[in-house]
């Protein structure tokens, strides 16, 4: 017996274009959900640009932390001079980049420069129009806490960059893992919350007062793989700082093996899952797996329940940026990292958690 629908489909489109068109209090949430979203574009550029700087091993090239100052770049050859012999003082020139030339270091150090850049250009983004929004009276009621909290985070988060770096200037040339994937995740975080304050924002009212219990189990499903794309991005940072992915290029299996000998070689057992880069591309690989199979079960299962039309373009979109994340995530592994596909790859993980999220509230 088919289930009776919650609505019909037209109704559900109307009660949408209702939500935001007719309603003045939508209207006047519209400027700060596009201006969230605007946000949310930049971080997804810094995110990109962050995974082409760690590429290029640019992450490296400027040893300062200097927010105001640092925002004009070298301008003489005196300037460059000064920069690249700060540079050649760090364990990355002398045990890797031993006689490279001033041409060259001006290649990696226009990557970093671009990031801190960017990340400078998005502060100023989210804070005038948020004071704006503020001085005019234009934050809903209940907001006003949440925007700040987005904006403290985005602070955290550029001094979580410097002390990632920081790590990549003593000793060993690289940075640590740890803090690595720790700046990836508070990125990806801010640019859900972004995501979903804009989403909120848009679409305030629960379009199914007295959801189906199916539905609301999808909703729920829907939450359940957002948490689980987020880890998969973690792990993701872990293989990146491990550089992990220049190992086991083979597929389905990891050098032959479904379960490498090595995973768990290291003592105490649990620093194989942040230490070991057998494992860390192990337990990267079989979150795709597990997510190769729940977003097509959960797809097909929203298939033939009663959604709005905005919800179930939200679970087809889910569908196709799987399949995009999976070909990327293959091409890549196959490919050993080419720098165009593994920025693509991390691209990809973002709008896949992007769907999702959607998918999520889509479902309310």
């Amino acid at each position: 017996m088919t289930e009776p629908a919650l609505y019909p489909s037209s109704l559900g489109a109307r009660h949408d274009a209702l939500a935001t068109d007719h309603d003045p209090q939508a209207r006047a949430r519209r400027p700060i959900a596009l201006w969230l979203f605007a946000c949310c574009a930049l971080v997804f550029a810094m995110v990109v640009v962050g995974g082409v700087t760690r590429l290029t091993h640019s992450g490296l090239s400027i040893v300062e932390w200097q927010p105001l100052v640092g925002t004009i770049p070298p301008l003489t050859e005196a300037q460059w001079q000064a920069v690249f012999d700060q540079y050649q003082q760090t364990p990355e020139y002398v045990k890797v980049n031993q006689g490279m030339t001033l041409a060259e270091f001006k290649g990696i150090f226009w990557w970093e420069y671009f990031h801190r850049l960017l990340g400078r250009l998005i502060g100023l983004a989210y804070l005038l129009p948020f004071l704006w929004f503020a001085l005019k009276r234009r934050i809903p009621e209940g907001w006003g806490g949440k925007l700040l909290g987005i904006f403290v985070l985005g602070g955290l988060q550029g001094a979580l960059g410097w002390y990632m770096v920081k790590s990549g200037l003593v000793d060993e040339p690289r940075v640590s893992q740890y803090r690595l994937t720790a700046h990836l995740g508070l990125a990806v975080l801010i640019y859900a919350a972004m995501f979903w304050a804009a989403l909120s924002l848009l679409f305030p009212r629960r379009v199914v007062q007295h959801a189906a219990a199916e539905v609301t189990r999808a909703r729920r499903q829907a939450h359940a793989l957002s948490a689980l794309v987020f880890v998969m991005i973690l792990t993701g940072g872990l293989v990146a700082g491990l550089r992990a992915g220049f190992a086991y290029n083979t597929f389905p299996t990891m050098n032959g093996h479904w379960v490498p000998p090595e995973i768990f070689m290291l003592e105490p057992w649990f620093l194989n899952f942040f230490n070991n880069m057998a494992t860390v591309q192990f337990d990267h690989r079989l979150i795709a797996w597990a997510l190769a199979f729940l977003v097509p079960w959960f797809w097909w299962r929203c298939r033939h329940l009663p959604l709005t039309p905005r919800a179930r373009t939200a679970t087809h979109l889910l569908l196709a940026a799987l399949i995009l994340q999976i070909g990327l995530g293959l091409a890549t592994l196959l490919l050993v990292v080419p720098i165009p596909l593994a920025a693509a790859h991390q691209a990809g993980a973002v709008l896949l958690l992007s769907a999702s999220l959607w998918s999520a509230h889509a479902l309310r």
